[in-house]
This record gives structure tokens, C-alpha cells and sequence, in this order.
């Protein structure tokens, strides 16, 4: 009985890694959408503020190695973190400033359904102001105000990881959303969440 356990266990680890690659030629390289949580760190000066928010991307692959993507995200949401000698605490309140973010470019990644990539987009960063609850209507006069006097260009360089179980997996990006009003203002931006490829 143990031989037949022995053998198992070294047929299931020498059959793994072509498992893993079979799971990788499935026919999911046409595009992907997702759907993350948002942490952005806006710093126009001296000060700083924690926002936090959701958003969602689509992108859609110009060959195999090379996708075109598009996302936006919402954040409504402030961080409020103080630490002392020996002990750190967080909270979380709705703010009236909510930054909306648009933004489109390319994604160069690693093959292999574990994957590294870099990105570089272009759009904008409005500022929006709101005392109403968080609800689909507030979402959609943020994306209707876009174009006024809260409206900058915005750049976005960026990095992250994406790991693929056929065609579901999970993304985390960092990158430097980067703003243009009166000077140019670099702020840290992560994203995370679930992914689906088709």
C-alpha cells in the first residue's frame, strides 16, 4: 500500500507542471475584465490624504504578449491612520472630495499563466465633491461632471503581478497616477482584485 501512495504522489508531481501548462493553452489570451479595490494616496504638497475607493478595467489583447486596457475607478472613501509608541489604528470615513480616475493604455506581460507586467496609461483625474450617500446615482454625476473645473490630465505609469487558474485569477498593480494642474503631482496608486479572461 505504501508503494501505491509513493508512486501516487510522484505521478501527480511529475504531471503537475504539464497540468499548470495545460491550463495556460486554453483559448483565454482575447482579453480580460476585472473588478478591483483602489488605494490612492494623493499628495498635492506638503499634505496627504489616504483615499480609498473601487473600480473596474477591461482590456483586450493586440497579440500575445500585448493588451490595450481601459479602467475607472471611484474613490469615496478617506483613510484616517495614527500611530504611537505601541499601537497603530485605522478608520474609514465617506469624504465630500472624491477623486474619479479614467484611464487607457497599453500592458506588456510575461507568458504563463503566473504573469509580470508593466503598463503606461493616459487619462484624467477629476475631482468631484459630494456630501450625497455613495450610490450608483453619485457614481454616475462624478462621471457626468468629468470635463469641468475639477478635470486634469493624468498619467500613469505601473507594475504589478496577475496569477491565472484558467480563467480566473487575481492582480495586484502599483504604479505613480501622476496629475497635471499648475505643476505636475506624483501620487501612489494600488490596485487589487479578481480578474476574468475570455
Amino acid at each position: 500500500m505504501k508503494k501505491i501512495m509513493w508512486m501516487a504522489m510522484l505521478g501527480l508531481m511529475i504531471a503537475a507542471p504539464s497540468w499548470l501548462a495545460a491550463q495556460e493553452v486554453g483559448d483565454y489570451n482575447h482579453g480580460s475584465v476585472g473588478i478591483f479595490a483602489d488605494y490612492f494616496r494623493f499628495s498635492p504638497g506638503s499634505s496627504t490624504t489616504n483615499f480609498v475607493g473601487f473600480g473596474a478595467r477591461a482590456g483586450f489583447h493586440v497579440s500575445s504578449h500585448v493588451a490595450l486596457e481601459g479602467e475607472m475607478n471611484y474613490d469615496f472613501e478617506r483613510n484616517f491612520t495614527t500611530i504611537c509608541n505601541n499601537c497603530a489604528s485605522t478608520s474609514f470615513s465617506t469624504t465630500r472630495v472624491r477623486p474619479l480616475t479614467g484611464l487607457f493604455g497599453p500592458k506588456f506581460e510575461t507568458p504563463g499563466p503566473f504573469k509580470f507586467f508593466v503598463t503606461g496609461k493616459l487619462g484624467f483625474l477629476n475631482f468631484t465633491t459630494s456630501s450625497a450617500a455613495v450610490t450608483p446615482g453619485t457614481v454616475g454625476s462624478a462621471i457626468s461632471s468629468v470635463g469641468g473645473r475639477g478635470t486634469h490630465f493624468a498619467m500613469y505609469p505601473g507594475a504589478g503581478f496577475e496569477g491565472f487558474w484558467g480563467p480566473i485569477g487575481l492582480r495586484l498593480e502599483a504604479g505613480d497616477e501622476v496629475y497635471i494642474s499648475n505643476g505636475t503631482f506624483n501620487n501612489l496608486r494600488v490596485t487589487f482584485g479578481p480578474q476574468f479572461r475570455f
